[in-house]
């Protein structure tokens, strides 16, 4: 029996995401567990965290934030998670005025404050505004995580924790990310609520 070309190409890509997710839990599972023990300490001081990225890897920020800002598991009072670049005002006032390079940068200047947490994510490691604003949060005094592919590229010469998917697509890159950063509001939850009831 002759398989359908468009049924074998999605079980090659499902093929390729099992072998990702099996190398990805192999070789990130202790710096998952450290990013979610970061943003505890974050929280459990007062702080905040802020999350950024440029198209899928900007929605996976938001993605983020609504887990944090509302709840991922268990009932809760909502936790300060800021997704930077979704007000459309300074996005694109910054990028007439300045540069879209130097976005995020601005924006943690603006939002971030010394112990809070910014979460950078960049398939590559090399997207220049994600760069520019780890860079900027760890000069403030931020704790910096960095979601990435393979390499880490220039954002791993920023990020205290680097988190880098054992990959070089960006799909498969991206569902780690959603991956492991359900896993840190799972963490996180377990943490800081304890005895939360599920819905």
């Amino acid at each position: 029996m002759q398989t359908d070309p468009a049924t074998g190409a999605i079980r090659e890509m499902f093929d390729a995401h099992e072998s990702v997710l099996r190398e990805t839990r192999e070789r990130l599972t202790a710096p998952i567990a450290a990013a979610a023990e970061a943003v505890v300490s974050a929280y459990r001081k007062g702080r905040k965290v802020l999350l950024f990225g440029n198209g899928g890897s900007f929605t996976d920020a938001l993605h983020i934030e609504g887990e944090l800002t509302n709840r991922f598991h268990t009932d809760h009072e909502g936790l300060p998670a800021i997704a930077l670049g979704a007000g459309q005002a300074s996005l694109t006032a910054t990028a007439n005025d300045y540069s879209y390079d130097e976005l995020f940068a601005r924006l943690v200047k603006a939002y971030g404050k010394q112990g809070d947490v910014a979460i950078g994510l960049t398939t590559s490691g090399n997207s220049e505004n994600v760069v520019r604003g780890l860079e900027r949060a760890r000069g403030l005094g931020l704790r910096t995580i960095a979601f990435t592919g393979r390499t880490g590229g220039r954002a791993a010469e920023h990020a205290e924790l680097l988190l880098n998917v054992p990959s070089d697509e960006t799909p498969r890159i991206q569902e780690m990310h959603i991956l492991a950063a359900h896993a840190i509001c799972a963490l996180v939850e377990e943490s800081l609520f304890p005895d939360a009831a599920r819905p």
